[in-house]
């Protein structure tokens, strides 16, 4: 009796991508290319072409256990994609210029912070903070006619201009937004609290002038866990292994203290 061929499933490829602009992660299928990191790639996204690097080993699974909608790695970059890539980042340097110098002629209250352009050419997304909302129609009419191409003015908040501008933080290292943060979490001042930390704005608060994240992501060490018990407060020192003194003994009524006869003999 014949046995039967067991089917023969094809895994899914999947690696991290990272683009310039912002600090998350993306995941995509890497198909049959062979990867590692700090490789350049083009990858397909909803804007479209864009170039990012590659930050994650590759991780196969099943094709029902990989992210929904997953878009593809194209290809690796060739020497003219990185010319391309340095037109584009001249372009883009072009574009901030003039963005600038349009934004101050219209007294626009809003701050640009950077210019992204898609490395196809086919749109090019400035990213700006305002503390209000900004009636920007006329100045996208002077990128759309100066650029001839889709322009995207995107409104980010003081986080998200962290992440992108990067800087170091009070600790030394390099914010956490820029570098080892996907996801800008909720940050209370509960949790500052809970770590014991002192409540002075000046000592809780980033770059950004936003409660620091790294007060998030610490915080569940301290609380034990999500619905865990609160961090039992510090002891006094007590030497390792020593017992406990004994317990004081009251004493009686003191006896008179005889002095001594200073008189010489004879």
């Amino acid at each position: 009796m014949c046995k039967k061929a067991r089917r023969q499933i094809v895994l899914t490829n999947i690696i991290g991508v990272k683009f310039k602009k912002e600090g998350r992660i993306y995941n995509f299928d890497a198909g049959d290319l062979i990867l590692h990191k700090d490789d350049q790639v083009l990858v397909d996204t909803d804007n479209g072409v864009a170039l990012g690097v590659v930050v994650t080993d590759v991780h196969r699974c099943e094709p029902s256990q990989a992210p929904p909608n997953l878009k593809s790695v194209l290809r690796k970059v060739t020497e003219n994609d990185l010319r391309v890539k340095a037109d584009l980042a001249l372009q883009e340097e072009d574009a901030r210029k003039f963005c600038l110098t349009r934004i101050a002629e219209r007294g626009l209250p809003m701050k640009l912070i950077t210019v992204e352009s898609l490395f196809d050419r086919t749109k090019m997304i400035f990213y700006f903070t305002a503390d209000n909302r900004v009636d920007f129609r006329e100045l996208v009419k002077d990128l759309v006619s100066r650029f001839k191409t889709r322009i995207e003015l995107k409104q980010i908040g003081a986080r998200q201009e962290a992440r992108i501008v990067k800087g170091l933080g009070i600790c030394g290292r390099t914010v956490c937004c820029a570098g080892i943060l996907q996801n800008l979490d909720r940050v209370t001042v509960k949790m500052a609290k809970e770590q014991s930390m002192s409540l002075n704005p000046e000592k809780i608060s980033g770059l950004c002038g936003r409660l620091m994240c790294c007060l998030s992501f610490e915080h569940e060490g301290y609380a034990g866990g999500p619905k865990g018990p609160k961090a039992p407060k510090p002891e006094a020192d007590k030497s390792a292994g020593a017992p406990p003194p004994p317990p004081r003994q009251k004493s009686g009524p003191r006896e008179p203290i005889k002095k001594a006869n200073s008189r010489k003999e004879p």
